[in-house]
């Protein structure tokens, strides 16, 4: 038996993705602003103060303000969007990825009730699901382990719904196994999963291996999820061919300079 709403889903897509959302009458589903897609008629839309949980609600508006300002340590809005099917019979709503990706469904009733996420990973969840913050409790993690101190705690009994760049690709690792990972490409796991971070040996390898300076270490037992493209990558790319800002246009170009000329520059 659920305390969060039960919901059903479906998701859409290869590399551009969207999950639909199925309700039944008085079911609710929490997003983020900027999130939706599409509804059927008969979902009633609604911005509210915080995730809409039953922790984010505890100590009066002082306990309200208090939880909803978490979210804005993890970079998120002091307001969600609650969609909530007041019509007869199944309604529909939609949401899309930000960017080019993959969502991933996480059933928090099997999965222990808590996932850690990254940043910015969190889409939507039945309403009940409490987006809060996790510290990382190693200093050396907070300061190199590419998320920072902070990072998304998703808890309850729901199904939630979070998003990442790539492909994506889900371990479960057993007491003791250890997996080394770029910092940027973990997007989610179990709190039973150690995290920590390992400097890379070898002053060759930092100076010009090009894959930074440490490595997220993550030690069983439980699952892992990890992103083949983290957004930061993606987007570093992007500015480093970037005409204003990398490389100039008249690259593999037949042209070579004479095409920026002839373009205007």
């Amino acid at each position: 038996m659920r305390n969060n709403h039960e919901i059903d889903y479906k998701i859409y897509g290869e590399e551009l993705q969207f999950v639909e959302v199925e309700l039944d009458p008085g079911e609710t589903v929490i997003g983020e602003p900027g999130g939706f897609m599409m509804m059927d008629d008969g979902i009633q839309m609604e911005t509210i103060f915080g995730d809409g949980s039953a922790a984010s609600n505890q100590g009066g508006l002082l306990g309200r303000l208090m939880n909803a300002g978490k979210r804005v340590l993890v970079g998120e809005n002091l307001f969600m969007t609650a969609f909530t099917n007041v019509g007869q019979g199944k309604r529909r709503v939609s949401f899309a990825a930000p960017y080019t990706g993959k969502i991933i469904p996480l059933d928090l009733q099997q999965l222990g009730g808590t996932i850690i996420a990254q940043k910015d990973a969190f889409l939507c969840a039945a309403k009940g699901v409490s987006v809060g913050i996790a510290f990382q409790r190693r200093l050396g993690t907070g300061i190199f382990g590419g998320e920072g101190f902070i990072m998304e705690k998703l808890d309850g009994d729901g199904l939630a719904f979070v998003h990442a760049g790539g492909y994506i690709v889900e371990k479960q690792l057993q007491p003791g196994e250890v997996l080394k990972v770029d910092t940027g490409c973990v997007v989610a796991f179990q709190p039973s999963v150690d995290f920590d971070i390992e400097f890379i040996r070898g002053i060759r390898n930092w100076m010009f291996g090009g894959e930074g300076l440490f490595f997220a270490v993550m030690r069983g037992p439980g699952k892992v999820w990890l992103q083949s493209l983290p957004i930061s990558r993606l987007a570093s790319r992007i500015i480093q061919y970037s005409p204003q800002f990398g490389h100039r246009r008249e690259e593999g170009s037949i042209l070579g300079g004479l095409g920026n000329l002839l373009d205007g520059d």
